[in-house]
């Protein structure tokens, strides 16, 4: 039994690279689509937000001499061709999908539009959110959460490769523990990393859950969606509140929305 009706699924664009130095690795593409597949087979309705580190970040532009706002914008398009190659990897598996870029480029995506947007998630179909919220300064990890706020998602899940929270880095020091639940709150007081502090603070003004998890343990997603206790919980104190679009969020919406597409 499903737990949650709607998710945002935040991927890292790195954890693409698998094995190799650079670029996409086709095995982890695959393996990510099946596991979206399946995850949307339980009647979830999915978004994702993928980065496009593999490929480049903004903060590099200004290491090669670069100005920042052009390496945002180089960097929102490095997310498009990843979420496009997600895209392919899913109809491959005859999932239904729709690219939404929050940077017009029309003939490969459709414009960012909320209402469109949630239209394409009741018709049952993936729906993938290229291009960050489309304005430099703002990572991907921002896009997720305020992309996951407008379209009222239950949760945000943030695939990575490490199991949770943990009290330091895993990775270099053995005797980390993990965090199975923690609060906005705490998560700040011990200044652990979840989300850039934009990203995070969207999540906590409008009380909506984060789940840390390993998503290249396959089945992890399925078993989050069905209910089971899978990597760190953040969320608030007592029992979750729904959660609404902040009046102040309305504004970045487009003031004209064009007629639907089916």
């Amino acid at each position: 039994m499903k737990k949650y009706n709607r998710i945002l699924l935040k991927l890292s664009g790195e954890a693409l690279m698998g094995q190799q130095q650079y670029g996409i690795d086709a095995v982890r593409l695959m393996q990510y689509a099946e596991e979206i597949k399946t995850a949307a087979a339980t009647g979830t309705q999915v978004a994702v937000v993928i980065g496009g580190g593999n490929i480049f970040r903004g903060v590099q532009a200004e290491a090669f001499g670069l100005d920042r706002v052009q390496g945002d914008y180089m960097g929102m398009l490095a997310t498009v061709i990843n979420s496009m190659a997600l895209q392919s990897a899913l109809e491959k598996l005859n999932v239904n999908t729709r690219l939404l870029s929050g940077v017009t480029i029309q003939r490969v995506c459709e414009p960012y539009i909320r209402r469109r947007a949630l239209r394409h998630l009741e018709k049952g179909r993936v729906v993938i959110f290229g291009a960050g919220i489309g304005s430099p300064y703002f990572t991907t990890d921002s896009a997720a959460s305020l992309r996951a706020i407008e379209i009222e998602a239950d949760v945000v899940l943030k695939g990575t490769r490490v199991d949770g929270i943990y009290t330091a880095d895993p990775e270099k020091d053995p005797t980390a523990v993990r965090y199975p639940e923690i609060t906005f709150d705490e998560v700040m007081e011990k200044n652990l990393n979840v989300m850039d502090m934009t990203a995070f603070t969207l999540c906590k003004e409008n009380n909506l859950p984060i789940i840390v998890f390993d998503m290249n343990k396959a089945g992890n997603l399925q078993r989050l969606i069905e209910g089971e206790t899978v990597g760190t919980r953040v969320s608030m104190n007592g029992p979750d509140k729904p959660h609404k679009l902040d009046s102040k969020h309305s504004a970045l919406q487009p003031a004209i929305e064009p007629t639907e597409q089916a």
